[in-house]
């Protein structure tokens, strides 16, 4: 790529932590952040180093605690949610409009960190931004229905939630929960988000909501942020392999939960002719690298509409931008529009290009493996952490990208001849949160489309986790527990009338009360 690019003016990593330092003292010390547990900010835990994906350089990291530690600030909680759900819902409502004033104001920071320390291009990381401050907005323009002959739990909420949606998914979470009368704890993602999820947290502590942010690995403090008495519910975001450990033990235990897994979402294609519309879709559908839960990284074709399927993809798929985020000609030019930086981070780039080779050796197709000569990158910057978008046809069944989701720009192309072997292939991973079928006829969409065992099903376009009053939750095994959205995500963190019933993808023999 050319050498004439540099970095923007005012976006380093230092002037991002210089203003940390400087819009939260309280929370960040010197070149650490802090836990936040009992209303108080504590030098506690063992801060580990960490690097950024954008280009390999050193940021903070979680000052991750050990399990007695963990405990204590679940018992913190506890304190704090039995004062706060007595607190009338009108002032709490005024703590979290005014948190997310806060929020407001430091925006651009927030969107900064989320830059650094996950990789998101800037558009995407104002979105996620701006997607959790709107939609607890309407849950306290609107929370008086929802609240209505419900009461808080008997503890506060657990959230242990994955890396990529800091804002929009974790901090929207923990907004509404406090709204609605609980406190709340959330674990720090072990592979990003510290920074921005420390400053949120330092902003609506500020408002006296009851927030409790504490770091270390899922192992070591599951035993306090799952299993612990003093937990009410438990609200998981992440893989199959540590949500099923977290189902069972809520399972045991009896806790209201909300376990939002992976699945592999897949889009259609049967009895199509509007190449237009599916092409004008395919770049959307790379937003920030695929590295998110209602991303589709598996298409399913009708053998006979393969080369039209071909002609409409491909050509969408070239014109994917990707590179480091904050690269431009000038100092002062507008932030780059990217479709997606880095991955998450070296290893998981290396994950993916393996695989990929793995399923070329043993027989997949490659139709377009882009070139990292073609990114948008600064002169001699680390790009160990970036992979350009890989399509395979027919992925042998030994390979994880048959069956797994990659979470990376890796998609996968399978060809059928039937319907049957249509919803064989869509159903692959045993449950989805979304997915799309392409069909020209209505007819055919609703005869296949329930038969498709995902959560939201679109025709022809894609379908989003969704917020506000849309429902989102998932079939088989990519979700346990209650739904959540609107009204429901309400619901699921109060109590109502005894004997209440809450939607949502409980096993036969729990449901929960």
């Amino acid at each position: 790529m050319t050498s004439t690019l540099t970095l923007k003016n005012g976006t380093s990593w230092s002037d991002a932590w210089q203003q940390c330092l400087a819009v939260a003292p309280e929370a960040f010390r010197d070149d650490r952040v802090l836990n936040l547990w009992g209303a108080a900010w504590h030098e506690d835990g063992r801060a580990l180093p960490a690097i950024s994906p954008v280009d390999g350089s050193p940021i903070a990291g979680p000052p991750r605690l050990d399990t007695a530690a963990a405990h204590q600030a679940v018992r913190a909680s506890l304190d704090q949610h039995r004062a706060w759900r007595h607190i009338p819902l009108d002032e709490r409502r005024a703590r979290v409009a005014a948190t997310l004033d806060a929020l407001t104001q430091h925006r651009r920071l927030l969107a900064l960190l989320l830059v650094w320390e996950i990789g998101k291009p800037w558009r995407l990381a104002q979105a996620d931004v701006d997607r959790a401050i709107d939609g607890v907005r309407w849950y306290v323009d609107g929370i008086d229905p929802m609240i209505e002959g419900r009461a808080p739990l008997d503890g506060p909420v657990s959230n242990i939630a994955s890396w990529n949606y800091p804002m929009s998914v974790l901090v929207h979470a923990m907004l509404v929960q406090a709204l609605a009368g609980n406190a709340v704890i959330a674990k720090t993602p072990t592979d990003g988000g510290v920074a921005c999820l420390t400053l949120a947290s330092a902003l609506a502590s500020r408002e006296g909501i009851p927030v409790t942010l504490v770091s270390g690995s899922g192992g070591e403090l599951s035993e306090a942020l799952v299993r612990a008495p003093e937990i009410g519910c438990v609200s998981f975001v992440g893989g199959r392999d540590t949500g099923a450990a977290v189902a069972t033990a809520v399972a045991d235990l009896g806790k209201r939960h909300i376990l939002e897994q992976e699945g592999l979402n897949t889009w259609g294609i049967w009895n199509h002719t509007d190449w237009d519309t599916f092409s004008a879709a395919i770049p959307k559908l790379f937003d920030y690298g695929k590295q998110r839960c209602t991303a589709y990284p598996r298409f399913v074709v009708q053998r006979d509409l393969f080369d039209d399927f071909l002609a409409a993809y491909l050509p969408a798929v070239r014109t994917l931008g990707v590179g480091h985020p904050l690269a431009v000609k000038h100092p002062d030019d507008p932030y780059p529009d990217l479709d997606f930086g880095p991955v998450i981070n070296a290893a998981k780039a290396k994950e993916l290009t393996d695989q990929v080779t793995e399923a070329i050796d043993r027989g997949a197709v490659p139709l377009h493996r882009g070139k990292l000569a073609g990114a948008r990158f600064l002169p001699g910057q680390d790009t160990e952490a970036y992979v350009q978008p890989v399509t395979l046809l027919n992925p042998p069944p030994s390979s994880p990208l048959h069956h797994a989701e990659p979470f990376g720009p890796v998609d996968t192309i399978v060809l059928v001849d039937t319907e049957a072997e249509l919803l064989a292939a869509m159903n692959a991973s045993n449950g989805a949160l979304v997915a799309t079928l392409s069909t020209d006829d209505r007819a055919t969409f609703d005869r296949l489309a329930p038969q498709i065992r995902a959560f939201k099903v679109g025709h022809g376009k894609p379908r989003s986790r969704g917020d506000r009053d849309e429902l989102f939750g998932g079939f088989g095994a990519s979700w346990r527990g209650a739904f959540v959205g609107g009204e429901l995500l309400v619901r699921a963190v109060t109590q109502g009338p005894t004997g209440e019933r809450l939607p949502g993808n409980f096993p036969e023999y729990h449901l929960m009360p």
